[in-house]
């Protein structure tokens, strides 16, 4: 059993995150650091790094997705049988209906599509996949 299958997504991400106390201490880092060569996966995505302002972890999506009004409808659709709703800033967000909360946010990149995920969030690999689904390129 590898590191990261002894451990969930918020244990693997929290690990990776420094205390107060050792943000200047190198040594401290380099261990935190070594977890990033066994990365966990959602879905059969791999982890790829953390957001820079809401720590949350980003997986890689098998393919580079393009916006459209039909894949941003199948997006908004699946939100609602989950009880949340998009919210469209520099990209979409999926917050819950109740108070809010971000649960995932997608970026478009050129090269490549990161879904970040919220690690407490109870069904990641269902949403993951739903997310994949609903923006998968039409055929």
């Amino acid at each position: 059993m590898s590191l990261t299958e002894s451990l969930s997504l918020g244990q693997y991400v929290a690990g990776l995150k420094a205390p107060r106390e050792l943000v200047r201490d190198r040594a401290a880092f380099l261990e935190r650091s070594s977890a990033k060569t066994h990365s966990p996966s959602v879905a059969g995505m791999p982890l790829v790094g953390l957001g820079g302002s809401c720590g949350k972890p980003a997986f890689l999506l098998p393919f580079v997705a393009r916006f459209t009004d039909h894949n941003l409808a199948r997006l908004e659709a699946l939100a609602a049988t989950r009880g949340m709703f998009v919210e469209y800033g520099a990209y979409p967000h999926l917050k819950l209906e109740e108070g809010g909360q971000e649960v995932a946010a997608i970026q478009d990149w050129t090269q490549s599509t990161l879904v970040f995920l919220r690690p407490s969030f109870g069904d990641k690999d269902a949403l993951l996949e739903e997310i994949r689904d609903a923006l998968a390129p039409d055929s």
